[in-house]
């Protein structure tokens, strides 16, 4: 490989550092379900577009990421902010139902372009260039720049919403349009593909997905690994979202909300930044006290006194950040280039799946015996779950 190709493959963890922290300045993130909430919708609604747009995860996660590896990561992020822009113009004009369906399709499906390709352009150029070994404290250190850009989006979208929810919408419009600029830059790292000229795009698809899928089939470590921890952030990002509507009802204004979120994201930031240290020292026992302090933390709530949910929070924050690293690295491990967006997308299916299931049964539930009661549910069965599965992840 020649030094200028070097060079800027090198140069693509600089943006990405870069086009990490500006797309995850999400104003939106802290105040959806109450924006939802005024715009008329209730807690079984809300669950119901969460649903749409997991549903819409599910459906697309897998192709998109097809597309990723067979024609280019980078393509595949441009399109991704594109549609992601475009959804935040429909949820500013949105009033009704069906168009903040439509704004969660859109949204979705752009995360699908990205989730992927993202990741899989970062560890493919850190591998053509011999630097692989060094890819969980990379992905720390983006998950910290995303955690601190999340706080930070956090406070001023919640600022922001308590004098106009549309000031926040449109921020959070100019922010997705500003995030496409490093992608522009960025440079595709090289992949031996096999040639297939005398396929179509059709053809070339389908097998692509018969070799990933034979992949999973003949390596169960992969699936335990996805099934396992993907069932844990499905349940932290349940408490994240609805835990907006939790300190709402005990009577915390936008700006006390996105105070809350801040000190979850701070928490967050210190869990990304130990990650690789937190690994090194206790290595696969990691992923069972981690995810054992998050379903802890879930069953708290039900005490329903603002520090004990708030430090709570916090924990869940920062433990959520300590696992993600170690999951990304793992899978990374074990997924060969050819397949690596692909099969980082059935990872996300899965967590796709999970929000479906989970955060419409969860809101409906909670229209009836409350939040605090639905946390209480969740983290027992977290709990069940940890304990019967959570070997695996040790050996």
């Amino acid at each position: 490989m020649n030094t200028k190709l070097q060079r800027k493959l090198n140069r693509n963890i600089g943006l990405d550092y870069i086009g990490a922290f500006i797309q995850n300045m999400n104003m939106q993130g802290c105040i959806w379900v109450l924006y939802l909430s005024y715009c008329g919708m209730n807690l079984g609604q809300i669950g119901i577009l969460e649903g749409v747009y997991h549903i819409t995860s599910m459906m697309f996660e897998i192709p998109s990421g097809a597309i990723a590896d067979l024609l280019g990561r980078k393509k595949s992020m441009v399109i991704s902010r594109i549609l992601v822009a475009v959804s935040c113009i429909i949820m500013l004009i949105s009033r009704n139902f069906w168009l903040f369906a439509l704004s969660f399709f859109i949204q979705a499906l752009g995360n699908n372009f990205n989730s992927g390709s993202e990741e899989a352009l970062v560890y493919d150029s850190m591998k053509a260039i011999g630097e692989e070994k060094h890819y969980i404290g990379v992905s720390g250190r983006i998950n910290v720049l995303i955690e601190v850009s999340q706080g930070i989006a956090t406070v001023l979208g919640g600022i922001l919403a308590e004098y106009s929810f549309a000031y926040c919408y449109g921020a959070s419009l100019i922010i997705a349009i500003c995030a496409l600029i490093p992608v522009l830059f960025m440079t595709e790292p090289p992949i031996e593909k096999q040639k297939k000229k005398d396929k179509n795009v059709i053809g070339m698809l389908g097998d692509h997905f018969k070799l990933s899928f034979g992949i999973l089939k003949d390596n169960s470590r992969i699936l335990e690994t996805i099934l396992y921890f993907e069932s844990i952030f499905t349940a932290q990002t349940l408490l994240f979202f609805y835990s907006q509507q939790y300190f709402y009802d005990m009577g915390y204004n936008k700006i006390w909300i996105s105070v809350f979120m801040l000190l979850f994201s701070i928490t967050s930031c210190v869990g990304a930044l130990l990650s690789e240290k937190i690994y090194i020292r206790y290595g696969n026992t990691t992923a069972s006290i981690a995810a054992f302090a998050i379903a802890i933390a879930i069953c708290s709530f039900v005490f329903q006194n603002v520090v004990i949910s708030v430090t709570a929070l916090s924990l869940a924050g920062f433990c959520n950040s300590v696992l993600y690293p170690i999951q990304s690295n793992v899978l990374n491990q074990l997924i060969p280039s050819e397949q690596r967006a692909t099969l980082i997308s059935v990872n996300s299916m899965f967590f796709s799946i999970g929000m479906i299931i989970l955060f419409p049964i969860a809101g409906f539930l909670a229209d009836y015996f409350g939040l605090a009661n639905v946390f209480l549910l969740i983290g027992g069965m977290m709990v069940l779950f940890i304990f019967h599965f959570g070997k695996k992840m040790r050996d």
